[in-house]
């Protein structure tokens, strides 16, 4: 026989490696509950279509790479400190809440909680302060996420005396060595945090994921409005519907516009002029509707608006 044949045989009587293992990704991602999770986010944030698919497709990474470790294939833990970058009250600190909970479900950190701090958590005002102050949040976050909102404000290089850095160093020491165990998101606005970033490069060449929230046009704040309405068993009727979406307009080209949170904070003195007016109506009886109904006189008592003169109202 010669040397093709007897390979040829051997080959012929070697047994069919077993069919390869197939994996049913959807049936992984119902088990793990993350479907719930974005659907909750859904249901929180109006708008915001590229955040919620960024979200999207980092559950769908750590899904994958949580299979792959099962099925035995060599991977490198994908890097998960985050920046959300956008104007304030366009949702960060709710996804950092849902991102925490994804985690969470399919094993990236063992609690799934959210320790939210800001500079004065973190930096003392003396020489040994810093390094207790930060470790202590650290440990308190260990096991979760860490969310630092407007972290900018951790390096202030014009302040000699400042102690930020010390903060930053104890900070990316964490990142690096315990990522395993710890995930910490950046928060801010957009040009800061790139000044931030360009300043500390260590920080930057840390964080996998960079997500923008964008400002929610006048459509969708008046979704949030309802929303937030609902929640509180208000409503506006046809006029004060109206009046509203005109003081979104107005209200927009002031300066310090926070989104859903200026909405918010405009909605509650909204209720206080109509408990006001309620209360001056002399009425001795008044119906429950009436209780529930924000007028265009609530609305339009804003400031915001203009009497012909063009004064402000009170």
């Amino acid at each position: 026989m010669s040397t093709t044949e007897a390979l040829a045989d051997t080959t012929e009587q070697r047994p069919a490696p077993p069919p390869a293992e197939r994996i049913d990704l959807a049936a992984e991602y119902r088990e793990a509950g993350v479907a719930d999770v974005l659907e909750r986010l859904d249901n929180e944030l109006v708008g915001l279509a590229p955040v919620k698919q960024r979200v999207r497709e980092i559950a769908a990474l750590l899904l994958v790479d949580r299979v792959r470790q099962r099925v035995g294939l060599a991977t490198e833990p994908p890097s998960l400190h985050m920046c959300f970058t956008g104007n304030p009250g366009t949702g960060k600190t709710t996804l950092a809440l849902r991102m925490a909970e994804v985690l969470h479900r399919l094993g990236y950190v063992r609690k799934g909680h959210v320790v939210s701090v800001t500079r004065d958590d973190l930096v003392g005002q003396f020489i040994g302060h810093t390094a207790p102050k930060t470790k202590d949040v650290l440990k308190r976050a260990m096991g979760g996420v860490l969310f630092i909102d407007e972290a900018y404000y951790l390096y202030r290089p014009e302040n000699e005396k400042d102690y930020g850095q010390e903060a930053i160093e104890i900070l990316l020491q964490v990142m690096e060595n315990q990522r395993d165990d710890l995930v910490v998101i950046l928060a801010g606005y957009a040009d800061r945090m790139e000044r931030f970033f360009a300043s500390n490069p260590g920080m930057k060449s840390r964080i996998a994921h960079h997500v923008d929230f964008p400002d929610y046009d006048n459509d969708e704040l008046v979704q949030i409005a309802e929303r937030m309405l609902a929640d509180w068993n208000y409503r506006f009727d046809e006029g004060g519907q109206e009046a509203f979406e005109e003081y979104l307009v107005l209200r927009r080209r002031q300066p310090h516009f926070a989104n859903a949170r200026s909405v918010r904070n405009a909605l509650d003195r909204m209720r206080l002029r109509q408990a006001l007016r309620l209360f001056n109506a002399g009425e001795q009886t008044i119906s429950v509707d009436a209780l529930q109904t924000l007028t265009a006189a609530d609305v339009r008592s804003s400031r915001h608006f203009a009497d012909t003169a063009g004064h402000a109202k009170p």
